[in-house]
């Protein structure tokens, strides 16, 4: 039982964290509750409970939020712990502040900067082999099975 506890903790703790960081945007938008939960399409009191910590919205309700409030959903998913933070990217913080794309935009080059980052990753990790006397290169086998 006492698992169950640390477990009800945890999520506890992610609500307040996810609502107070929510109510701190939404106030530094100069926004009321009313007006960002008629934006972000969910009732005024279900908004006021988030930001209570008394509710933890789904992944689809931070993306309202998210849209609402004009910032990243991925900052909202990390806040409320649907997401493991990322390393810092001087990259990825310019594209989630930039104002001038949509959050869908946004998206898209995040995954396009993570697929580069993760292709480079793989090609550095392969290992060099190089020929040696005893081991033929690439081009000597191909040259072998042409003459054959």
């Amino acid at each position: 039982m006492p698992q169950d506890e640390n477990l009800a903790a945890v999520v506890s703790s992610a609500a307040q964290d996810i609502g107070s960081f929510i109510r701190t945007q939404r106030e530094a938008a100069q926004v009321s509750v009313r007006q960002l939960a008629e934006k972000a399409g969910v009732s005024n009191p279900y908004l006021s409970q988030i930001e209570r910590g008394l509710r933890k919205p789904s992944a689809d309700v931070l993306q309202q939020i998210a849209k609402a409030l004009r910032v990243s959903a991925e900052v909202l998913y990390v806040r409320a712990g649907i997401l493991e933070p990322s390393d810092p990217s001087e990259v990825r913080d310019a594209i989630v502040t930039d104002t001038a794309i949509t959050e869908r935009q946004k998206q898209v080059l995040l995954d396009i900067y993570t697929s580069f980052c993760q292709q480079n990753e793989a090609v550095s990790e392969e290992p060099t082999t190089e020929p040696t006397a005893d081991q033929p290169s690439t081009l000597e086998i191909q040259q072998f099975n042409e003459t054959q």
